[in-house]
């Protein structure tokens, strides 16, 4: 059966349309290109250009192409840009997933898994963080998304919708051979810019606070590869269509690396020294957030491979130097 990816031509979305392609799934993507890339998008999959918060649009093509499942990517994903401007993360991450499960349930959707963020966890020095733990995110970005839960959780409560939710921890990472990266203009991903500032694509890095409670004084967070991430979308999809029932699950490794951890990894396998600015705290930003993923590891039977700082470092800085868009 079908499959509409919301934001499929992002980051994560692209690499998680080639992983269910590549498994024989029929795919639809919808996505307005705002920051996602249409050569980011399978051939093998269709790109229509669009807003997900368009019901008409949705509607349409959940009738035509008879969707059985929804994966939701779209969305917008920066902490402190959503500090400074709540409203568009509430309007983006909210109100248009709130219209995005309306068309689901409308239009008959079996299956929904939405990509929901670890910052729904705040920072209250618990490590790691399992899906009992307490919810209090300290940004819009992490209120917006946990709203957007919530709204499915009561909906599938009372309409024939079953859900999975998950929670990513830091994704970064590429698939150069297949061409696909984080390409997003602008970027703050640290990985990402680590990695452009040692090809000389920018002219230095900052740290945003040092004297965070940690052995180093710089936040400690949870690094998970985009390749391991598309999979466990792929798995959480099959376990609702085997007739599982829906679930919150945590996507991470469980293991954490502090900012100055990852970019002295960086100059390791760069061969390069980094000019390293350190500068004041970012609002909104967690002192440490690490994942227990045992619920998705049990109940998904997700098995990451890419488990390592070195390998995600070494295939962006791979897909860095040969980028194509």
């Amino acid at each position: 059966m079908p499959i509409l990816v919301t934001g499929g031509a992002g980051y994560i979305g692209s690499q998680t349309v080639l992983d269910l392609v590549d498994a024989g799934e029929t795919v639809v993507v919808l996505d307005d290109l705002s920051s996602g890339f249409e050569a980011a998008v399978s051939p093998k999959a269709r790109l229509v250009v669009g807003d997900v918060g368009d019901a008409m649009l949705v509607s349409r093509l959940i009738a035509e192409h008879n969707i059985d499942a929804i994966i939701h990517f779209a969305g917008s994903i920066v902490v402190p840009e959503s500090v400074a401007d709540p409203l568009h993360y509430y309007l983006n991450n909210t109100s248009k997933t709130r219209s995005l499960i309306e068309a689901a349930v409308v239009g008959r959707v079996a299956h929904f898994v939405f990509s929901s963020t670890a910052a729904v966890y705040g920072s209250e020095g618990w490590l790691p963080v399992s899906e009992g733990d307490p919810v209090r995110p300290q940004s819009p970005y992490g209120r917006s998304k946990l709203i957007s839960e919530w709204m499915l959780e009561d909906v599938c409560r009372v309409h024939p919708l079953r859900y999975a939710i998950l929670r990513y921890f830091n994704v970064a990472g590429a698939d150069p051979q297949r061409g696909i990266g984080q390409a997003t203009r602008g970027a703050s991903h640290l990985i990402k810019v680590a990695s452009e500032a040692a090809l000389g694509k920018r002219q230095f890095v900052e740290v945003f606070g040092t004297d965070y409670p940690t052995p180093d004084g710089t936040c400690i967070r949870d690094y998970i590869h985009v390749r391991d991430l598309a999979v466990a979308h792929r798995l959480a999809l099959a376990r609702l269509r085997n007739g599982g029932a829906s679930l919150t699950a945590n996507c991470g490794y469980g293991r954490g690396s502090s900012v100055m951890d990852v970019l002295r990894t960086v100059e390791r396998i760069a061969g390069t020294k980094l000019d390293i600015r350190k500068t004041a705290r970012r609002a909104g930003d967690p002192v440490a957030v690490v994942a227990d993923s045992s619920l998705a590891r049990s109940e998904l039977g997700w098995a990451p491979t890419f488990g390592t700082i070195d390998a995600i470092v070494r295939s962006t800085l791979e897909w860095e130097r040969f980028r194509s868009y």
